[in-house]
């Protein structure tokens, strides 16, 4: 069985699908817990929103979560203020990139405005298993003819039953069906629960993807970042769970490609630190060759490790032929313009 899930902007096309290379949904451009986003939302200063769309796209993101979540000061009715603002954000997005869109909300008119204002075949984000969230969610779908993802929980909440989340899932196929929408336009998110919470959270994810995969033939998403949520290194649980997840049948995950870049105040306590230990440094090193000297980061925003691990799943699941992605992603820097000079004939001339 394969299944594929289209999704498009006005000159790109993803898809996500069982044999396709594992699919990065950008989740930055989210004010949720980013209270100096949020603040900058309300006062229509869009330049964090500018910054993390072209971030996140040269890191890998194969497609863009946009969420106008932002409660004002001004006006606490999300009704009327976040599909504007969600509009504003779609258009500004995607006049700047030119990777199909997520559109993320809770608020049944943002989604509708958002997917007046995307360009190609957005995918939506979400319905659940509640009865008014179908009742509204899916007549929209089917009027747009877009993907969407479903989130196992419904009215009852969030089951920490696997079984229990399978039969929501399950449910929401079937009502989707009675709107004419198809099995491969469903995105299934199983609800990935913290493994410092429950044991047992990563077997059971692993185990609900292929029953999915399997009975329902439906495509998966998650928020890759909940498995590892309140423990230490979260990134070296993050690192070693996404392939794991694609293994298992996993075809795309929210999640955040970029590897934040270090701050002043930190390069300056690592010089300090360095010069402690006794290293002599040439006094005109710069920041970014000193990072890069001792293996700390970028001043840049760059790929993840999570993006890295990505990357050697797809090889290793044969979703990266030859493993061309691979050896492009491990290039270093300034190789391919020296590899494109070199292909294109750029020889010296001759005196």
């Amino acid at each position: 069985m394969t299944t594929k899930t289209i999704v498009s902007s006005a000159t790109k096309t993803a898809i996500i699908g069982f044999d396709q290379p594992f699919c990065v949904i950008g989740e930055r451009i989210n004010p949720t817990g980013r209270k100096k986003l949020a603040a900058e939302l309300e006062a229509g200063d869009f330049s964090t929103v500018e910054k993390d769309a072209l971030a996140q796209v040269a890191c890998g993101a194969t497609v863009l979560d946009v969420n106008a979540g932002v409660v004002y000061n001004s006006n606490p009715n999300p009704n009327e203020t976040e599909p504007p603002l969600m509009t504003a954000m779609i258009e500004l997005v995607q006049g700047l990139v030119d990777v199909p869109l997520c559109i993320d909300s809770s608020v049944p008119a943002a989604l509708e405005a958002g997917l007046k204002a995307a360009k190609g075949r957005p995918l939506v984000n979400s319905v659940t298993g509640e009865e008014e969230r179908l009742e509204f969610v899916l007549p929209l779908v089917k009027k747009y003819d877009v993907p969407v993802v479903a989130i196992s929980n419904d009215d009852t909440g969030i089951s920490e039953d696997p079984d229990v989340r399978f039969s929501v899932a399950k449910k929401i196929v079937e009502r989707a069906a009675d709107y004419g929408i198809p099995a491969h336009d469903i995105v299934v998110d199983p609800l990935v629960m913290p493994i410092g919470a429950m044991a047992t959270a990563g077997h059971q994810v692993f185990t609900l993807v292929r029953r999915l995969r399997d009975e329902l033939g439906v495509n998966t998403t998650c928020g890759a970042s909940n498995i590892s949520f309140g423990l230490p290194n979260r990134h070296g649980i993050n690192n070693a769970f996404l392939p794991m997840a694609a293994a298992a049948g996993m075809t795309s995950a929210i999640m955040n490609p970029c590897a934040l870049p270090i701050g002043p105040k930190a390069i300056a306590e690592k010089r300090e630190a360095v010069a402690a230990a006794g290293i002599i440094l040439p006094e005109d090193m710069d920041d970014e060759t000193f990072l890069t000297l001792f293996n700390l980061g970028s001043t840049q925003a760059r790929p993840g490790k999570e993006m890295e691990a990505i990357r050697a799943a797809n090889f290793l699941l044969n979703n990266d032929p030859s493993g061309a992605d691979w050896i492009r992603f491990n290039r270093p820097a300034g190789a391919a313009g020296a590899e494109s000079r070199r292909s294109s004939g750029g020889r010296r001339r001759r005196a």
